[in-house]
């Protein structure tokens, strides 16, 4: 399955890179993770539960980032296996100025396998397009929060 869209966090280009490869940051937006840590440099083992439909179960795998382009673009690539089967997949993270802001684009592909598989594409589809803007939205309430703190704001 294809997965792309595009963001915009209301930081400039050089903090939204740095929000983006934040742990702290990242574990609290990533839906359903319920940790993330350091394995090695660029590298992370990473627990999350997962619910597609009626269908829930707890994962575990590994994220590692690699082909950094600081501050303008990183590839991301994600492998998890729990009891309802495994998802793997990989992608480029892209910045650009925009305006006082950062957009944020990505493209990349999902597989999953087992019993998270039976769903349908077009359910497995819909849970992914949710979670990605699940996820981007709580990135963007932590730029924002940045942000705000950076100009003395509320």
């Amino acid at each position: 399955m294809k997965v792309q869209g595009e963001y915009c966090l209301p930081l400039p280009q050089p903090a939204a890179w740095d929000l983006l490869l934040n742990t702290e940051v990242l574990s609290r937006a990533i839906p359903g993770c319920e940790s993330l840590e350091p394995a090695a440099p660029d590298e992370y083992e990473m627990k999350m539960k997962i619910a597609v439909s009626s269908i829930q179960g707890l994962f575990a795998g590994r994220v590692r980032i690699s082909e950094k382009t600081p501050p303008a673009s990183y590839r991301l690539e994600i492998q998890g296996q729990g009891k309802l089967g495994h998802v793997r997949g990989g992608g480029v993270l892209q910045l650009a100025p925009d305006g006082a802001g950062t957009k944020v684009t990505f493209a990349g592909d999902v597989q999953v396998g087992g019993l998270l598989a039976s769903v349908g594409e077009r359910m497995l589809d819909m849970t992914t397009k949710m979670m990605i803007k699940k996820f981007f939205n709580a990135l963007v309430a932590q730029a924002q929060k940045l942000a705000d703190s950076r100009s003395g704001g509320p």
